[in-house]
């Protein structure tokens, strides 16, 4: 006789059942109706209960009109788990076919493939592997969703990111392998606490006295870039002299580095970022040097001439800011500088492009530390007494 410890009830052998329940409350009687179905369980308001024995006024149900109700709701679900046929398909299976596909696809980049596979791995994998998609409710994706947060701690943004994962993984199950719904689109994100528009920059008097702690020449220049040019670390790390056009004061930012690999930038796309005379003034002094000065030479190379180490990079940083007395910024805070200072003499759309953001909405952030003054100037005659 085969063994029943781990057996797991498919959702769609659940048979579909419910009742009707008229609950007393203090002012007036109201029908209720309850059922079960591959979702879990369920309870409506259907409306206030008709005692006269006229016809009921619409919007209000007798017991033969609440079962009635109830009969539509049961054969519309069950109508719902008869459509669905088995696909044949555990998740494990599927979320490899999504993976591959994406990476044809959707050409994804290096850090892309690597955060995916870490989020099937670590969440996805151990709770839906082995279960057949077309078993997983939406009962147990919020279940799932919930406990990333109560359970293992996940703040909620982490676990929405988690979430669109298994809805883009079950959504290509709709689309290629025969699913009739996507039990991910219906759970709502958790909302988020996390404002993206609340994050600390330097000045550019604070950038100065971060340049001129730095251990080496070389660094100063680097921080000094990254703040006056908005240059992600990985595109700062893989930036060649050949990009850097001192005639037409641009830099353009072509490749980046991250996880011991080179590619494209983190939007995909080149683009062009002005160079100001003062990142132009260091960036010529540091190519006076003696070594890694031809065209192909990356500008910040490590003592062997090839990429920087992220990890020695963010050590020396850290010690160059707390040389220079300045408040506990991260690196990529450098980044927040350039946004936050451009938006005050460029336009969003300009700051956009310089930044490398593929949706404006990022870009956007940067409009709460643009300066008001001409608007507090404007309204400054609204408030004062004559």
């Amino acid at each position: 006789m085969a063994s029943t410890a781990n057996y797991r009830p498919n959702p769609l052998d659940v048979p579909v059942t419910g009742t009707v329940e008229l609950y007393d409350g203090a002012r007036r009687k109201t029908w209720y109706v309850r059922w079960r179905d591959r979702d879990g369980q369920h309870r409506v308001r259907l409306g206030p209960a008709w005692t006269a024995k006229s016809p009921p006024d619409p919007g209000y149900y007798r017991e033969r009109e609440a079962k009635a109700a109830l009969q539509a709701i049961l054969t519309d679900a069950r109508r719902g788990a008869v459509a669905q046929k088995r696909t044949g398909l555990d998740f494990a299976a599927l979320a490899e076919d999504w993976f591959e596909h994406g990476k044809l696809e959707r050409d994804w980049s290096h850090n892309t493939v690597v955060d995916y596979r870490s989020v099937l791995r670590a969440h996805l994998l151990p709770e839906f592997g082995a279960l057949r998609i077309e078993s997983i409710s939406v009962t147990r994706v919020e279940q799932w969703r919930n406990a990333l947060v109560k359970e293992r701690g996940l703040a909620r943004r982490n676990a929405n990111k988690i979430h669109s994962v298994l809805h883009s993984i079950l959504q290509h199950a709709v689309e290629h392998r025969g699913l009739q719904d996507n039990p991910a689109s219906r759970v709502r994100k958790l909302r988020e606490t996390y404002d993206a528009g609340r994050f600390e920059f330097y000045s550019p008097e604070e950038v100065h006295k971060l340049a001129d702690a730095a251990a080496s020449q070389q660094d100063a220049a680097l921080y000094l870039t990254a703040a006056f040019t908005g240059l992600r670390r990985g595109e700062l790390v893989a930036l060649r002299w050949r990009e850097v056009d001192f005639t037409n004061h641009v830099i353009r930012v072509v490749e980046g580095y991250s996880r011991s690999r080179a590619g494209r930038p983190k939007s995909r796309r080149s683009r062009s970022v002005p160079m100001v005379d003062e990142v132009a003034d260091t960036l010529t002094a540091l190519h006076d040097r003696e070594t890694s000065i031809g065209r192909d030479d990356l500008v910040f190379p490590s003592a062997d001439g090839e990429h920087i180490d992220a990890s020695a990079l963010r050590r020396r940083y850290t010690r160059a800011r707390d040389r220079a007395g300045l408040r506990p910024l991260r690196f990529h805070d450098l980044r927040h500088t350039f946004g936050s200072l451009a938006i005050n003499r460029a336009s969003i759309v300009q700051v956009q492009a310089w930044m490398g953001h593929a949706d404006v909405k990022t870009t956007m952030r940067y409009l709460h530390h643009r300066s008001h003054a001409d608007e507090a100037r404007l309204l400054a005659g609204a408030f004062t007494t004559e």
